[in-house]
């Protein structure tokens, strides 16, 4: 390389590394200055609207909100989903996407630098034939001998060609006006997205193997009363039964019992599917197969105990909390920052480019100085007329930044809709609770008075047995209630955002 083209390739080098210098800070695009403010008063409130007298406020509630329900084999459950979940997996393997797209972003402000090595031989072509015909030409046409041999000297073929050659390439673009660090920070925000997604699934997985195992435990319990009370409605049959041998009762009075006692055999068939339903959907949350839980699960239990007080975070706790809240405005961040990554396609981009290499025809002589080349020399390229492209793309990604600030802005207004509706839920449905247990107790003291007028001689037989019947219908309705009340404490968790952990 002559010294002119070296002058001139450093001065260009120093050009432009003094135009890095110079612009430290030229980053394009519209800075990230967090998510809009949306239903402050709502937010900044002590406590949600709708919060029932018995939820009390806590500064962090538990986490892991189904231990308070003194349950082991749950606590079991919800452990095996949470490690064993398709959909769980899913959601991690999609996390460690984003997260090497982010890597790949980062290694984008990085030199790249790639080697090369090669050894060539070749041998020329032997062409003695082709001259000896030329010789035999020449001594037809009358050449002399002295001509011949000198001519077959030259012709003689020549040993192989050697080549050796290795150099490294280097290319490396310049950020001058930060189209790669948008780049980066949409990455960035984009993977804090997935990993908020990530908790969004556990906060679902548990709050559903929960609502399950709640129905499984009520389901069982009712198929249980079910059985008691069509044993009774039997007895009560066979005594009509025996009433109307004796033409004490009518034939309509038969007929109206058999129809109660295969009514009531009949709703034992739905109850049977639904457990077996929940059984399945159980070991399909936990990663097994439909069947793998019967027999741990088959023997019937009772439901978990609802804690007295339920700790509930103030409103401004669910916008920290509630992981479908904190993707949405992650990618908001992640919109915002590709406008910027847009807009540093308007201008030029600098490239610097590098060689080094060495060639010779001995690999031992690779070394030397006079086998090495090098080449350094900038690279401009301006996309001066793209006819609108880069406009146009700048515009789509101001739109998809109002469209995530308006997704934003939505999922905080369901998110306090959600934990409101929950709270009332949970309220309403405790109170309901407490009836059904008053009304429980007065079918208990029903059925006390009844069957010692039944032993005083008072009263018969079958009047015993319909208060025995009712009793059981109130028992029921006490165990549906109460599942209610369970399933209701589990989707306010679940509207919390309460459930999940930060992946390692």
């Amino acid at each position: 390389m002559s010294s002119f083209s070296l002058r001139y390739s450093c001065l260009a080098c120093a050009v432009a590394l003094t135009a890095v210098a110079a612009l430290p800070g030229c980053t394009v695009g519209p800075d990230y200055h967090g998510a809009p403010d949306v239903a402050h008063d709502a937010i900044q409130a002590n406590s949600f609207v709708r919060a029932p007298a018995n939820v009390s406020t806590a500064t962090h509630a538990p986490s892991r909100w189904w231990e308070a329900l003194g349950d082991a084999q749950l606590n079991a459950l919800i452990d095996a989903a949470l490690k064993n979940n398709p959909d769980l997996h899913a959601a991690q393997a999609r996390l460690r996407e984003s997260r090497a797209q982010l890597q790949q972003q980062r290694a984008a402000e990085t030199p790249k630098v790639s080697a090369d090595a090669a050894a060539l031989r070749m041998r020329e072509p032997d062409l003695s034939g082709l001259q000896s015909s030329q010789s035999s030409s020449q001594q037809a046409s009358g050449s002399n001998t002295q001509s011949n041999q000198q001519s077959g000297s030259t012709s003689s073929g020549r040993g192989p060609l050697q080549l050796y050659t290795a150099g490294f390439d280097a290319s490396w673009e310049i950020d001058i006006f930060g189209g790669t660090r948008r780049a980066i920070e949409a990455a960035s925000a984009q993977a804090e997205a997935v990993d908020a997604d990530l908790a969004d699934t556990q906060v679902s997985l548990a709050a559903e193997v929960a609502q399950a195992y709640i129905d499984l435990r009520s389901q069982q319990q009712r198929l249980a009363l079910a059985n008691q009370s069509a044993a009774l409605e039997q007895q009560t049959l066979d005594l009509i039964r025996q009433r109307r041998a004796r033409g004490v009762v009518p034939d309509a009075d038969v007929e109206r019992q058999t129809t109660q006692v295969e009514n009531t055999k009949a709703n034992l068939i739905p109850l049977d599917e639904q457990i077996t339903e929940s059984l399945d959907q159980l070991a399909v949350l936990t990663g097994q197969a439909p069947g793998a839980l019967d027999q741990q699960l088959s023997t019937p239990a009772a439901l978990p105990s609802l804690p007295a007080s339920v700790p509930v975070d103030d409103p401004a706790s669910l916008l920290k909390q509630r992981p479908d809240i904190r993707a949405a405005e992650r990618r908001l961040a992640a919109s915002n920052a590709q406008i910027g990554q847009h807009e540093a396609d308007l201008f030029p981009k600098v490239t610097m480019l590098g060689f080094i290499g060495s060639n010779a025809a001995n690999p031992g002589h690779l070394l030397r100085k006079s086998a090495v080349t090098w080449l350094g020399a900038p690279y401009l390229q301006w996309d001066v007329l793209d006819f609108g492209r880069t406009r146009g793309a700048i515009r789509q990604a101001q739109a998809g930044r109002e469209e995530a600030a308006a997704s934003y802005t939505q999922t905080v207004l369901a998110a306090l809709q959600d934990a409101n509706n929950a709270l009332s839920r949970y309220g309403h449905q405790r109170e309901s609770v407490t009836r059904l247990t008053q009304i429980e107790a007065s079918a208990d003291r029903s059925q006390d008075l009844m069957r010692q007028r039944y032993l005083a001689g008072a009263s018969s037989l079958i009047d015993l047995l319909d208060t025995q019947r009712s009793q059981f219908s109130a028992q029921q309705n006490l165990v549906q209630g109460r599942a209610e009340l369970l399933k209701d404490f589990v989707s306010l968790q679940k509207s919390l955002g309460l459930g999940w952990a930060s992946p390692e």
